[in-house]
């Protein structure tokens, strides 16, 4: 699993011109899923977002995680996360998951986060989306499960 973590003072997800999520503050999840993926991988960056400590402290250091912070979380699936452009000018998508599987793997991360307590908004899976944030600082990271202390 691949994630683009941006932290932000609020944001929404739209389809078809209708908000269908949206938070305060908090994280901008951007979740790609590829075809080696599993449980473990979706439960070791949700336990990673809940308490990866990026938002700051009363002294302006990044100490505090979003859970910490009382933040919220939009997930939005992004297949396009796997999309390869080395070649050609055209992006190789093989390496995402397909619908089928990826889909019940975002909804159970999603499910993972909630059990961390927090409150996750999340766009439609296969949807054509339009998200919107102010993201704050900037501060953006990738995560990837195949980082892991496991892998």
């Amino acid at each position: 699993m691949k994630i683009v973590a941006q932290r932000t003072k609020q944001a929404h997800v739209a389809v078809n011109g209708d908000i269908v999520g949206q938070i305060p503050f908090g994280l901008v999840l951007l979740v790609g899923i590829t075809h080696k993926d599993t449980e473990a991988d979706a439960k070791y960056l949700a336990d990673k977002i809940a308490h990866l400590r990026i938002f700051e402290d009363e002294r302006g250091k990044m100490n505090l995680s979003v859970k910490e912070v009382g933040g919220h979380i939009l997930s939005v699936s992004q297949f396009t996360l796997y999309g390869d452009c080395r070649k050609g000018r055209r992006p190789n998508f093989v390496k995402a998951a397909r619908p089928e599987k990826a889909e019940p793997l975002y909804h159970r991360f999603n499910e993972l986060l909630r059990e961390h307590g927090l409150p996750v908004a999340t766009g439609h899976f296969g949807a054509m989306m339009e998200v919107s944030l102010a993201n704050w600082g900037p501060v953006t990271f990738i995560l990837e499960s195949n980082e892991s202390p496991e892998a």
